[in-house]
Protein backbone atom coordinates (compact mmCIF):
# COMPACT_ATOMS: atom_id res chain seq x y z
CA UNK A 1 0.00 0.00 0.00
CA UNK A 2 1.57 3.27 -1.12
CA UNK A 3 1.85 6.29 1.17
CA UNK A 4 0.53 9.54 -0.27
CA UNK A 5 2.35 12.88 -0.11
CA UNK A 6 -0.39 14.23 2.21
CA UNK A 7 0.21 11.37 4.63
CA UNK A 8 3.98 12.02 4.58
CA UNK A 9 3.30 15.69 5.35
CA UNK A 10 1.06 14.67 8.24
CA UNK A 11 3.74 12.35 9.64
CA UNK A 12 6.39 15.08 9.44
CA UNK A 13 4.09 17.55 11.19
CA UNK A 14 3.35 15.08 13.99
CA UNK A 15 7.09 14.39 14.42
CA UNK A 16 7.80 18.12 14.72
CA UNK A 17 5.06 18.55 17.32
CA UNK A 18 6.38 15.61 19.34
CA UNK A 19 9.95 16.98 19.23
CA UNK A 20 8.70 20.40 20.30
CA UNK A 21 6.68 18.93 23.16
CA UNK A 22 9.67 16.94 24.43
CA UNK A 23 11.94 20.02 24.27
CA UNK A 24 9.40 22.24 26.06
CA UNK A 25 8.67 19.63 28.71
CA UNK A 26 12.33 18.84 29.40
CA UNK A 27 13.35 22.49 29.63
CA UNK A 28 10.36 23.24 31.89
CA UNK A 29 11.48 20.48 34.25
CA UNK A 30 15.06 21.80 34.11
CA UNK A 31 13.86 25.34 34.86
CA UNK A 32 11.77 24.23 37.84
CA UNK A 33 14.65 22.23 39.28
CA UNK A 34 17.06 25.14 38.70
CA UNK A 35 14.86 27.71 40.43
CA UNK A 36 14.19 25.38 43.38
CA UNK A 37 17.92 24.67 43.74
CA UNK A 38 18.77 28.36 43.46
CA UNK A 39 16.27 29.31 46.19
CA UNK A 40 17.65 26.58 48.43
CA UNK A 41 21.18 27.84 47.87
CA UNK A 42 20.11 31.45 48.56
CA UNK A 43 18.42 30.49 51.86
CA UNK A 44 21.53 28.64 52.96
CA UNK A 45 23.70 31.56 51.93
CA UNK A 46 21.67 33.95 54.08
CA UNK A 47 21.77 31.59 57.07
CA UNK A 48 25.53 31.05 56.91
CA UNK A 49 27.54 34.01 55.69
CA UNK A 50 30.43 33.14 53.41
CA UNK A 51 32.55 35.69 55.27
CA UNK A 52 32.58 33.33 58.25
CA UNK A 53 34.83 31.00 56.23
CA UNK A 54 37.71 33.43 55.84
CA UNK A 55 39.26 32.55 59.19
CA UNK A 56 38.47 28.83 59.05
CA UNK A 57 41.45 26.53 59.46
CA UNK A 58 39.72 24.00 57.21
CA UNK A 59 39.83 26.15 54.08
CA UNK A 60 41.63 24.21 51.32
CA UNK A 61 44.48 25.99 49.55
CA UNK A 62 43.90 27.13 45.96
CA UNK A 63 46.17 27.64 42.95
CA UNK A 64 44.65 30.09 40.45
CA UNK A 65 45.82 29.22 36.93
CA UNK A 66 45.40 31.78 34.16
CA UNK A 67 46.76 31.16 30.64
CA UNK A 68 47.79 34.30 28.76
CA UNK A 69 48.52 34.77 25.07
CA UNK A 70 49.28 38.26 23.72
CA UNK A 71 47.53 39.94 26.66
CA UNK A 72 50.08 42.77 27.02
CA UNK A 73 47.37 45.42 26.81
CA UNK A 74 45.71 44.41 30.09
CA UNK A 75 47.86 41.69 31.71
CA UNK A 76 49.21 43.81 34.60
CA UNK A 77 45.80 45.10 35.70
CA UNK A 78 44.32 41.64 35.29
CA UNK A 79 46.93 40.16 37.64
CA UNK A 80 46.42 42.98 40.15
CA UNK A 81 42.71 42.16 40.14
CA UNK A 82 43.38 38.49 40.90
CA UNK A 83 45.88 39.42 43.64
CA UNK A 84 43.15 41.35 45.46
CA UNK A 85 40.88 38.33 45.98
CA UNK A 86 39.69 37.68 49.51
CA UNK A 87 41.14 34.30 50.50
CA UNK A 88 43.62 33.17 53.12
CA UNK A 89 45.74 30.63 51.23
CA UNK A 90 46.11 30.94 47.47
CA UNK A 91 48.74 31.35 44.80
CA UNK A 92 48.50 32.69 41.25
CA UNK A 93 50.09 30.87 38.33
CA UNK A 94 50.13 32.98 35.16
CA UNK A 95 51.12 30.91 32.13
CA UNK A 96 52.58 32.95 29.27
CA UNK A 97 51.77 30.64 26.38
CA UNK A 98 54.41 31.78 23.91
CA UNK A 99 53.06 35.33 23.58
CA UNK A 100 54.46 37.33 20.67
CA UNK A 101 53.86 40.69 22.35
CA UNK A 102 55.37 42.22 25.51
CA UNK A 103 53.17 40.33 28.01
CA UNK A 104 56.09 38.68 29.81
CA UNK A 105 58.22 41.82 29.92
CA UNK A 106 55.37 43.85 31.40
CA UNK A 107 54.88 41.24 34.12
CA UNK A 108 58.60 41.19 34.91
CA UNK A 109 58.72 44.96 35.28
CA UNK A 110 55.44 45.40 37.17
CA UNK A 111 56.02 42.66 39.75
CA UNK A 112 59.85 42.58 40.01
CA UNK A 113 60.04 39.05 38.65
CA UNK A 114 63.22 36.99 38.49
CA UNK A 115 63.79 33.59 36.92
CA UNK A 116 64.08 30.77 39.49
CA UNK A 117 64.84 27.08 39.48
CA UNK A 118 61.60 25.21 39.88
CA UNK A 119 60.70 21.54 39.79
CA UNK A 120 57.16 20.81 38.60
CA UNK A 121 54.88 19.13 41.13
CA UNK A 122 53.03 17.09 38.48
CA UNK A 123 54.25 15.69 35.16
CA UNK A 124 51.44 16.21 32.65
CA UNK A 125 53.14 16.43 29.21
CA UNK A 126 53.29 19.98 27.82
CA UNK A 127 55.24 22.11 25.39
CA UNK A 128 58.70 23.19 26.60
CA UNK A 129 58.74 25.47 29.64
CA UNK A 130 61.31 28.20 29.00
CA UNK A 131 61.38 29.56 32.52
CA UNK A 132 59.59 30.04 35.82
CA UNK A 133 59.53 33.45 37.46
CA UNK A 134 58.81 34.63 41.00
CA UNK A 135 58.76 38.08 42.52
CA UNK A 136 61.56 39.60 44.59
CA UNK A 137 58.87 41.66 46.30
CA UNK A 138 57.36 39.85 49.32
CA UNK A 139 54.00 41.45 48.60
CA UNK A 140 53.81 39.28 45.47
CA UNK A 141 55.35 36.15 46.95
CA UNK A 142 52.31 34.09 45.93
CA UNK A 143 52.66 35.04 42.24
CA UNK A 144 54.27 32.57 39.82
CA UNK A 145 54.75 33.22 36.10
CA UNK A 146 55.45 30.31 33.76
CA UNK A 147 56.90 31.12 30.35
CA UNK A 148 56.51 28.35 27.76
CA UNK A 149 56.38 27.57 24.09
CA UNK A 150 52.98 28.10 22.53
CA UNK A 151 50.75 25.04 22.78
CA UNK A 152 47.21 26.36 23.13
CA UNK A 153 44.96 26.93 26.11
CA UNK A 154 44.72 23.30 27.25
CA UNK A 155 48.51 22.90 27.12
CA UNK A 156 48.99 26.14 29.06
CA UNK A 157 46.55 25.01 31.75
CA UNK A 158 48.43 21.72 32.07
CA UNK A 159 51.70 23.62 32.50
CA UNK A 160 50.07 25.65 35.25
CA UNK A 161 48.75 22.53 36.96
CA UNK A 162 52.26 21.06 36.89
CA UNK A 163 53.58 24.08 38.80
CA UNK A 164 50.62 24.41 41.18
CA UNK A 165 51.41 23.58 44.81
CA UNK A 166 47.92 23.84 46.32
CA UNK A 167 45.13 21.29 46.88
CA UNK A 168 42.61 22.85 44.48
CA UNK A 169 43.15 24.54 41.13
CA UNK A 170 40.97 27.36 39.85
CA UNK A 171 41.24 27.58 36.06
CA UNK A 172 40.21 30.97 34.72
CA UNK A 173 40.57 33.30 31.74
CA UNK A 174 43.18 35.91 32.61
CA UNK A 175 40.93 38.78 31.55
CA UNK A 176 37.96 37.77 33.74
CA UNK A 177 37.03 39.75 36.84
CA UNK A 178 36.23 37.52 39.82
CA UNK A 179 34.07 38.80 42.68
CA UNK A 180 36.20 39.50 45.80
CA UNK A 181 34.48 36.68 47.74
CA UNK A 182 34.27 34.37 44.71
CA UNK A 183 36.84 31.88 46.01
CA UNK A 184 35.07 31.59 49.37
CA UNK A 185 31.76 30.81 47.66
CA UNK A 186 33.22 28.29 45.23
CA UNK A 187 35.07 26.37 47.89
CA UNK A 188 31.98 25.75 50.05
CA UNK A 189 30.86 22.55 48.28
CA UNK A 190 34.30 21.05 49.02
CA UNK A 191 33.74 21.77 52.71
CA UNK A 192 30.05 20.89 53.00
CA UNK A 193 29.80 17.64 51.00
CA UNK A 194 30.58 14.68 53.26
CA UNK A 195 29.10 11.69 51.42
CA UNK A 196 30.66 12.16 47.98
CA UNK A 197 33.97 13.31 46.56
CA UNK A 198 33.67 16.83 45.11
CA UNK A 199 35.83 16.83 41.99
CA UNK A 200 34.83 20.16 40.46
CA UNK A 201 32.68 23.24 40.96
CA UNK A 202 31.52 25.77 38.36
CA UNK A 203 30.14 29.26 38.76
CA UNK A 204 27.97 31.81 36.99
CA UNK A 205 29.51 34.05 34.33
CA UNK A 206 28.10 37.51 33.67
CA UNK A 207 28.67 40.16 30.98
CA UNK A 208 30.96 43.04 32.01
CA UNK A 209 30.59 45.15 28.85
CA UNK A 210 29.59 48.75 29.77
CA UNK A 211 29.93 48.07 33.51
CA UNK A 212 32.01 50.37 35.69
CA UNK A 213 35.29 48.77 36.79
CA UNK A 214 37.59 50.25 39.42
CA UNK A 215 40.73 48.64 40.88
CA UNK A 216 39.87 45.32 39.25
CA UNK A 217 36.33 45.22 40.70
CA UNK A 218 32.92 45.71 39.12
CA UNK A 219 31.48 48.69 41.00
CA UNK A 220 28.39 49.35 38.89
CA UNK A 221 26.50 46.83 36.78
CA UNK A 222 25.07 48.36 33.62
CA UNK A 223 23.26 46.89 30.68
CA UNK A 224 25.63 46.86 27.68
CA UNK A 225 25.24 49.65 25.16
CA UNK A 226 25.35 47.38 22.10
CA UNK A 227 22.48 45.22 20.91
CA UNK A 228 24.70 42.22 20.30
CA UNK A 229 26.02 42.29 23.87
CA UNK A 230 22.47 42.66 25.26
CA UNK A 231 21.38 39.53 23.43
CA UNK A 232 24.29 37.73 25.09
CA UNK A 233 23.19 38.96 28.54
CA UNK A 234 19.89 37.15 28.02
CA UNK A 235 21.69 34.10 26.68
CA UNK A 236 23.95 33.92 29.75
CA UNK A 237 20.91 34.29 32.02
CA UNK A 238 19.25 31.26 30.41
CA UNK A 239 22.35 29.09 30.25
CA UNK A 240 23.54 29.60 33.81
CA UNK A 241 20.30 30.28 35.70
CA UNK A 242 17.95 27.77 34.08
CA UNK A 243 20.33 25.18 32.70
CA UNK A 244 23.56 24.43 34.51
CA UNK A 245 22.12 24.95 37.97
CA UNK A 246 19.48 22.32 37.21
CA UNK A 247 21.92 19.79 35.79
CA UNK A 248 24.27 20.25 38.75
CA UNK A 249 21.42 19.69 41.21
CA UNK A 250 20.50 16.46 39.42
CA UNK A 251 24.17 15.35 39.29
CA UNK A 252 24.31 15.62 35.52
CA UNK A 253 26.77 18.45 34.80
CA UNK A 254 28.65 18.04 31.51
CA UNK A 255 30.30 21.45 31.22
CA UNK A 256 32.06 23.93 33.47
CA UNK A 257 32.90 27.18 31.74
CA UNK A 258 36.58 27.60 30.92
CA UNK A 259 36.35 31.10 32.36
CA UNK A 260 35.78 29.82 35.91
CA UNK A 261 36.20 26.26 37.18
CA UNK A 262 37.51 24.93 40.52
CA UNK A 263 38.94 21.41 40.49
CA UNK A 264 40.47 18.87 42.84
CA UNK A 265 44.05 18.96 41.58
CA UNK A 266 44.89 15.36 42.46
CA UNK A 267 41.88 14.02 40.55
CA UNK A 268 42.65 16.18 37.50
CA UNK A 269 46.27 14.98 37.43
CA UNK A 270 45.22 11.34 37.81
CA UNK A 271 42.73 11.77 34.97
CA UNK A 272 45.53 13.07 32.73
CA UNK A 273 44.78 16.80 32.83
CA UNK A 274 43.39 18.74 29.90
CA UNK A 275 43.52 17.10 26.50
CA UNK A 276 45.81 19.18 24.23
CA UNK A 277 44.98 20.20 20.67
CA UNK A 278 41.26 20.34 21.36
CA UNK A 279 39.06 23.44 21.09
CA UNK A 280 36.48 22.38 23.71
CA UNK A 281 38.93 21.70 26.53
CA UNK A 282 36.51 22.81 29.28
CA UNK A 283 33.71 20.36 28.41
CA UNK A 284 36.16 17.59 27.50
CA UNK A 285 37.80 17.78 30.95
CA UNK A 286 34.46 17.43 32.75
CA UNK A 287 33.56 14.39 30.64
CA UNK A 288 37.02 12.99 31.30
CA UNK A 289 36.46 13.41 35.06
CA UNK A 290 33.13 11.56 34.82
CA UNK A 291 34.89 8.78 32.97
CA UNK A 292 37.79 8.60 35.44
CA UNK A 293 35.59 8.57 38.55
CA UNK A 294 33.25 5.93 37.09
CA UNK A 295 35.73 3.58 35.45
CA UNK A 296 39.02 4.04 37.33
CA UNK A 297 38.50 5.54 40.78
CA UNK A 298 35.03 4.00 41.16
CA UNK A 299 34.17 6.46 43.94
CA UNK A 300 30.97 8.32 44.66
CA UNK A 301 31.51 11.84 43.42
CA UNK A 302 29.75 15.04 42.53
CA UNK A 303 30.32 18.09 40.33
CA UNK A 304 28.85 21.22 41.86
CA UNK A 305 27.70 24.63 40.71
CA UNK A 306 27.37 27.99 42.47
CA UNK A 307 24.45 30.07 41.09
CA UNK A 308 25.85 33.39 42.35
CA UNK A 309 27.33 35.78 39.72
CA UNK A 310 31.00 35.17 40.54
CA UNK A 311 32.87 36.09 37.37
CA UNK A 312 32.52 38.91 34.86
CA UNK A 313 33.79 38.57 31.31
CA UNK A 314 33.92 40.71 28.20
CA UNK A 315 31.75 39.28 25.42
CA UNK A 316 32.23 39.94 21.69
CA UNK A 317 30.69 43.17 20.42
CA UNK A 318 30.88 42.43 16.70
CA UNK A 319 29.35 39.63 14.65
CA UNK A 320 32.78 38.89 13.19
CA UNK A 321 34.29 38.01 16.57
CA UNK A 322 31.12 36.43 17.96
CA UNK A 323 30.84 34.16 14.93
CA UNK A 324 34.36 32.84 15.59
CA UNK A 325 33.51 32.17 19.22
CA UNK A 326 30.26 30.33 18.46
CA UNK A 327 31.91 28.38 15.65
CA UNK A 328 34.59 27.26 18.10
CA UNK A 329 32.00 26.39 20.76
CA UNK A 330 30.11 24.28 18.25
CA UNK A 331 33.22 22.43 17.10
CA UNK A 332 34.43 21.94 20.67
CA UNK A 333 31.05 20.52 21.71
CA UNK A 334 31.05 18.03 18.83
CA UNK A 335 34.65 17.02 19.49
CA UNK A 336 33.96 16.38 23.18
CA UNK A 337 30.76 14.43 22.53
CA UNK A 338 32.40 12.18 19.94
CA UNK A 339 35.52 11.66 22.04
CA UNK A 340 33.41 10.38 24.93
CA UNK A 341 30.63 8.72 22.94
CA UNK A 342 30.80 5.58 25.07
CA UNK A 343 29.01 7.53 27.81
CA UNK A 344 25.90 7.73 25.57
CA UNK A 345 23.07 5.60 27.04
CA UNK A 346 25.62 3.73 29.14
CA UNK A 347 23.91 2.65 32.42
CA UNK A 348 27.33 2.43 34.09
CA UNK A 349 27.36 6.25 34.04
CA UNK A 350 24.00 6.54 35.80
CA UNK A 351 22.11 9.80 35.31
CA UNK A 352 24.91 11.26 33.19
CA UNK A 353 24.92 8.36 30.74
CA UNK A 354 21.16 7.83 30.54
CA UNK A 355 19.83 11.39 30.76
CA UNK A 356 22.16 14.40 30.58
CA UNK A 357 24.55 13.11 27.89
CA UNK A 358 21.71 11.95 25.55
CA UNK A 359 19.96 15.27 26.21
CA UNK A 360 23.09 17.10 25.08
CA UNK A 361 23.28 15.00 21.93
CA UNK A 362 19.63 15.36 20.90
CA UNK A 363 18.66 18.81 22.19
CA UNK A 364 21.93 20.74 22.13
CA UNK A 365 23.58 19.25 19.07
CA UNK A 366 21.06 17.65 16.73
CA UNK A 367 18.28 20.18 17.34
CA UNK A 368 20.05 22.70 15.06
CA UNK A 369 20.08 20.40 11.98
CA UNK A 370 16.46 19.47 12.76
CA UNK A 371 15.52 23.15 12.82
CA UNK A 372 17.23 23.72 9.47
CA UNK A 373 15.35 20.74 8.05
CA UNK A 374 12.14 22.33 9.35
CA UNK A 375 12.81 25.56 7.46
CA UNK A 376 13.66 23.59 4.31
CA UNK A 377 10.44 21.61 4.70
CA UNK A 378 8.47 24.85 5.12
CA UNK A 379 9.90 26.31 1.91
CA UNK A 380 9.29 23.05 0.07
CA UNK A 381 5.67 22.98 1.25
CA UNK A 382 5.08 26.55 0.09
CA UNK A 383 6.71 25.82 -3.27
CA UNK A 384 4.70 22.61 -3.72
CA UNK A 385 1.40 24.20 -2.75
CA UNK A 386 0.99 22.01 0.35
CA UNK A 387 1.55 24.74 2.92
CA UNK A 388 -0.50 24.06 6.08
CA UNK A 389 -1.10 27.56 7.45
CA UNK A 390 -2.97 26.52 10.64
CA UNK A 391 -0.20 24.07 11.55
CA UNK A 392 2.50 26.68 10.87
CA UNK A 393 0.73 29.28 13.02
CA UNK A 394 0.25 26.77 15.83
CA UNK A 395 3.93 25.80 15.70
CA UNK A 396 5.03 29.46 15.62
CA UNK A 397 2.85 30.41 18.59
CA UNK A 398 4.07 27.44 20.62
CA UNK A 399 7.75 28.05 19.86
CA UNK A 400 7.58 31.81 20.46
CA UNK A 401 5.55 31.42 23.67
CA UNK A 402 7.96 28.80 24.95
CA UNK A 403 10.97 30.97 24.15
CA UNK A 404 9.48 34.04 25.85
CA UNK A 405 8.46 32.01 28.89
CA UNK A 406 11.97 30.64 29.37
CA UNK A 407 13.69 33.99 28.84
CA UNK A 408 11.37 35.99 31.08
CA UNK A 409 11.59 33.30 33.74
CA UNK A 410 15.40 33.55 33.62
CA UNK A 411 15.25 37.35 33.97
CA UNK A 412 12.77 37.07 36.85
CA UNK A 413 14.78 34.44 38.69
CA UNK A 414 18.02 36.37 38.27
CA UNK A 415 16.60 39.67 39.49
CA UNK A 416 14.52 38.32 42.37
CA UNK A 417 17.52 36.57 43.87
CA UNK A 418 20.53 38.74 42.93
CA UNK A 419 19.13 42.04 41.62
CA UNK A 420 22.36 43.14 39.94
CA UNK A 421 20.67 45.38 37.35
CA UNK A 422 19.39 48.14 39.65
CA UNK A 423 17.95 50.39 36.95
CA UNK A 424 14.32 49.57 36.19
CA UNK A 425 14.79 50.69 32.60
CA UNK A 426 17.48 48.03 32.15
CA UNK A 427 14.94 45.32 32.99
CA UNK A 428 12.40 46.85 30.62
CA UNK A 429 15.03 46.88 27.87
CA UNK A 430 15.90 43.24 28.55
CA UNK A 431 12.26 42.20 28.24
CA UNK A 432 11.86 44.16 25.01
CA UNK A 433 15.04 42.61 23.63
CA UNK A 434 13.69 39.17 24.56
CA UNK A 435 10.70 39.82 22.29
CA UNK A 436 12.83 40.39 19.20
CA UNK A 437 15.66 37.97 19.96
CA UNK A 438 14.09 34.98 18.11
CA UNK A 439 13.93 37.03 14.89
CA UNK A 440 17.42 38.53 14.91
CA UNK A 441 19.90 36.84 17.27
CA UNK A 442 18.66 33.25 17.13
CA UNK A 443 19.01 32.94 13.31
CA UNK A 444 22.61 34.16 13.60
CA UNK A 445 23.38 31.60 16.30
CA UNK A 446 21.75 28.87 14.23
CA UNK A 447 23.88 29.78 11.22
CA UNK A 448 27.09 29.84 13.27
CA UNK A 449 26.24 26.48 14.84
CA UNK A 450 25.56 24.85 11.47
CA UNK A 451 28.74 26.37 10.07
CA UNK A 452 30.62 24.94 13.06
CA UNK A 453 29.28 21.48 12.17
CA UNK A 454 30.29 22.01 8.55
CA UNK A 455 33.78 23.20 9.51
CA UNK A 456 34.28 20.22 11.83
CA UNK A 457 33.01 17.41 9.60
CA UNK A 458 33.68 18.74 6.10
CA UNK A 459 36.66 21.08 6.45
CA UNK A 460 38.28 19.28 9.39
CA UNK A 461 38.89 22.60 11.16
CA UNK A 462 40.41 22.16 14.62
CA UNK A 463 42.16 25.44 15.52
CA UNK A 464 40.81 27.98 18.00
CA UNK A 465 40.58 31.05 15.80
CA UNK A 466 41.58 34.58 16.82
CA UNK A 467 39.51 36.29 19.53
CA UNK A 468 39.89 40.09 19.63
CA UNK A 469 39.22 41.91 22.89
CA UNK A 470 39.09 45.59 23.73
CA UNK A 471 40.26 45.18 27.32
CA UNK A 472 39.15 47.44 30.17
CA UNK A 473 40.36 50.52 31.93
CA UNK A 474 39.54 51.91 35.35
CA UNK A 475 36.19 53.32 34.26
CA UNK A 476 33.97 51.45 31.87
CA UNK A 477 34.56 48.34 29.84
Amino acid sequence: MSVTFVEINHIIEVVFLVILFVIVFSYAVLAIVSIAAMRKHHRKDRAHSVEDLISSKYLPSISIIAPAYNEGLTIVENVRSILSLNYSDFEIVIVNDGSKDDSLQKLIEAFSLAKVRSMPIADIPTQTVRGVYKSRNLAYSHLIVVDKENGGKADALNAGINQATKKLVLCIDVDCIIEPDGLLKMVRPFLEESKKKVVAVGGVIRVVNSCEVKSGKVTQVNLPNGWLERFQVLEYFRVFTLNRMGWAHMRGMLLISGALGLFDKEIVVRAGGYTPNIVGEDMELVLKLHQYMREVAKEKYTIGFIPDPLCWTEVPNTTRVLSRQRNRWSRGFIESILKHKRIFLNPKYGFVGLISFPYAVFFEWLVAPIEVFGYAYLLYSIYGGNFNLPFFLLLFILVYSYFMMVTLLAILAEELVYHRYNKKMDLVKLMLIAMIEPFFYHPLNLYWTIKGNFDYFIRGKREWGKMDRRGFDENII
